[in-house]
């Protein structure tokens, strides 16, 4: 990413006319949150996902010693751990057996979960945001099932603390991983706003262009860890949230750029 003279945080705001969120672009073009701020500001906003999410192979997954086929229920916890978890059974040749429980953390894995199952209430518990949702099931199954719990390299804390606070045994199986994109071709871009919403968008900044330098960029951040991470690498974050005045990162986006670009 092109560099830019070294901001002066003593200076008026300046004006934003680019915005980079490091996600993908919203499938639905209707539901883009970020187009009333286009309309209304007359920003470009760009979206360019700044990791991606890669398989684990079969054979390095063997090397772990964990069999799927040992497990009678399932903790998903993402698309991606849907999507691996069925990819693995795959590679491996194995039949997940019409018996298998699933329990996932909202609403839509739940949904997603039925391109690779005939979706039967008895075998399938959601919960509406997070795995405490699931306290009920989990605790009336825990001693009935054999769990097991496809993750990333990124870990799932949330959820193998509150497996270990109620005292039910699961298995953790790295199925993905989440890596650095390549921004390579943003190398020559200078974006007025960078929007981070994971430490390891973060990561990949400083993977890609080692010598970054924040310069006159504006910062924004979504949650505490997104914003510790920022500050551990010495940037400078203007637009944080959610905050009591912004719940989401648009409408904290759109606090700043009032000021900054006098609308």
């Amino acid at each position: 990413m092109a560099d830019t003279p070294v901001e002066n945080t003593d200076e008026p705001l300046r004006e934003v006319k680019t915005i980079l969120v490091s996600q993908p672009s919203p499938q639905d073009p209707q539901k883009n949150p970020y187009a009333s701020l286009e309309a209304k500001f007359g920003v470009r906003v760009d979206f360019r996902s700044f990791t991606e999410v890669v398989g684990v192979e079969a054979k390095d997954f063997r090397k772990d010693k964990v069999n799927p086929a040992d497990f009678s229920a399932v903790i998903l916890s993402s698309k991606n751990a849907v999507d691996h978890f069925f990819r693995m059974c795959e590679e491996l040749r194995i039949k997940v057996s019409p018996e298998t429980k699933y329990f996932c953390i909202n609403g839509n894995i739940a949904l997603y979960l039925q391109k690779f199952i005939h979706y039967r209430k008895r075998k399938v518990f959601q919960g509406e945001r997070n795995i405490e949702d699931l306290k009920n099931a989990l605790v009336k199954h825990k001693k009935k099932e054999k769990f097991l719990l496809p993750m990333s390299n990124l870990g799932a804390k949330e959820i193998t603390d509150f497996l270990k606070e109620k005292e039910i045994e699961y298995t953790e199986a790295l199925m993905f991983k989440t890596i650095s994109a390549d921004l390579s071709d943003l190398s020559d871009i200078t974006y007025d706003m960078l929007v981070f919403f994971t430490p390891q968008a973060i990561d990949s900044v400083f993977e890609n262009f080692p010598d970054f330098k924040q310069n006159f960029t504006r910062i924004a951040t979504y949650g505490k860890t997104t914003f510790n991470s920022a500050a551990e690498r010495d940037l400078v974050v203007q637009i944080p949230a959610p905050t009591p005045e912004a719940q989401s990162m648009t409408g904290a986006i759109e606090l700043y750029l009032k000021k900054s670009n006098k609308v």
